[in-house]
């Protein structure tokens, strides 16, 4: 038999005509170009949007700044100071901070005394009527300063005041 490029062809009623094969679908090819720079090119530094352009003098102070900066020994704790407490001794003698609650305060106090009521702790004042949350409550018992409290505020180099919650105002 003679092979010729010509495609046969295919009868209908003989036989059924094979599917055509699609070709596998390909992605294109992405190929990576370098970029060769001149001299001239390498020598200007790259200038961002926005930023006026840097001088060799200038880049030289900041390396040098840099180099100043990362030689530096950072002390995260002072070996040689104790914290000290400062001592409460009478009435309204608040050393640290302000002479009466912060808001943060207030709300970790109200919020660790209704947690307490709300897990069954007994309340230190008579229930009111018009307290429906334990939330509530809580506030009512910090309005007359009867939670065994005492907030200790901290000064950043370790020196502390313990005060009890009685002799804010």
């Amino acid at each position: 038999m003679l092979m010729s490029d010509e495609p046969e062809e295919v009868g209908a009623e003989t036989e059924e005509a094979a599917p055509e094969e699609e070709a596998p679908l390909l992605a294109p090819q992405v190929t990576e170009t370098t970029e060769v720079l001149t001299e001239e090119e390498e020598a200007k530094p790259v200038v961002k949007k926005g930023k006026k352009e840097q001088s060799p003098e200038d880049i030289a102070e900041q390396e040098r700044l840099q180099k100043i900066i990362a030689a530096r020994e950072v002390i995260e704790v002072d070996p040689i100071h104790v914290p000290v407490e400062y001592e409460t001794t009478g009435r309204g003698k608040i050393m640290i901070g302000p002479p009466t609650l912060t808001r943060f305060e207030k709300a970790r106090i109200l919020g660790a005394r209704a947690l307490q009521l709300s897990l069954g702790a007994p309340p230190f004042i008579s229930v009111p009527k018009e307290v429906a949350t334990s939330l509530d409550l809580a506030y009512a018992e910090l309005e007359k300063r009867v939670i065994p409290i005492t907030i200790r505020r901290v000064l950043p180099n370790g020196d502390f005041q313990n005060i009890p919650i009685d002799l804010f105002d």
